[in-house]
């Protein structure tokens, strides 16, 4: 039943810039959804867990599986789904992503598909609820269609001390302002309303904002084309992996591949930067890779890139 940390990320990488994911699907009360493989750790049997007091609602407790302990979260009950009468065979999928361990109780692991970005379309703001909705994507594969959850934006919402904080760039003291353009990449309009916010405290008051790799391409290559001296126009990509349409690795590996538009600093800004994953950016040519919700050293690396 487990897929080893070993087998989620290193066997089921796939070749670096292709734009395809891995999706793992699962159920909760009959509805299909899907997880990017790359978030998932392991998959174990549900198991006992401990409550915690004065917790949040949808947190069931705890769990300790070997030496640590991880946070179980009811997903169904995230979600305002109907609770199935048989949960004696659910299933705990453990993720890690932003440098975090939880655990999301489901139904049930169905398989692992491999789609391209460009099947995995926006979904409609209200799906699951929220201004923007826990949905990240909607996948087409064969003949049936797969919701993408957005975790990042989940457990921000349970624990938002673990999502990107504001207040930190308070802590870099008097800034100047800075003319350079940066162009953000991010299709969760949650964190790139913080990543725009934090900059423009920080004093990068000009930023332009994509909202996945297909969009950023298509300003760039305006950008190349209009005649204009391109740092007048964009003097830092910053970028996150996951999004629909096309990906952080495939805009960095057409950026990096362009003669006009390499020069650029691209920094990979995503809660998956592992090992490997490192390996695989440096290998499209990424100038720098650094794991959310690490804010300030973004802005640190944007000042170090963009000196001239």
């Amino acid at each position: 039943m487990g897929l080893s940390e070993n087998t989620s990320q290193t066997k089921i990488l796939l070749e670096s810039g292709t734009n395809e994911l891995e999706i793992m699907e699962f159920t909760i009360s009959g509805e299909v959804f899907g997880i990017n493989v790359a978030k998932v750790r392991e998959i174990l049997m549900a198991q006992e867990v401990k409550k915690m007091p004065n917790s949040h609602d949808v947190v069931e407790g705890v769990f300790k599986p070997r030496d640590e302990i991880i946070t179980v979260i009811d997903l169904g009950k995230y979600l305002n789904l109907p609770k199935p009468k048989d949960i004696g065979h659910d299933i705990f999928i453990v993720t890690h992503f932003n440098k975090l361990n939880f655990a999301f109780r489901v139904n049930s692991v169905v398989g692992i598909d491999r789609v391209s970005w460009k099947d995995i379309k926006k979904p409609d703001r209200v799906i699951y609820g929220g201004d923007e909705g826990a949905a990240t994507g909607i996948a087409e594969y064969k003949d049936r269609l797969i919701t993408i959850l957005d975790f990042e934006k989940i457990i921000a919402e349970i624990s938002p001390e673990s999502s990107i904080q504001f207040e930190a760039i308070e802590k870099l003291g008097d800034r100047k302002c800075n003319d350079k353009t940066i162009l953000i990449v991010e299709d969760s309009m949650l964190l790139s309303k913080l990543i725009i916010e934090c900059l423009h405290k920080a004093g990068y008051k000009n930023t332009v904002k994509a909202d996945n790799g297909q969009e950023a391409w298509d300003y760039l290559l305006e950008v190349k084309t209009c005649g204009d001296p391109i740092e007048n126009h964009v003097s830092c990509i910053v970028s996150d992996i996951e999004m629909p349409l096309m990906d952080g690795h495939r805009l960095t590996k057409l950026v990096k591949e362009d003669s006009v538009l390499k020069d650029i600093p691209l920094i990979l800004f995503s809660s998956l930067i592992s090992e490997e994953i490192r390996i695989k950016g440096q290998a499209l040519g990424a100038d720098e890779q650094i794991t959310k919700p690490e804010i300030v050293n973004l802005v640190s690396i944007i000042d170090r890139l963009t000196e001239k």
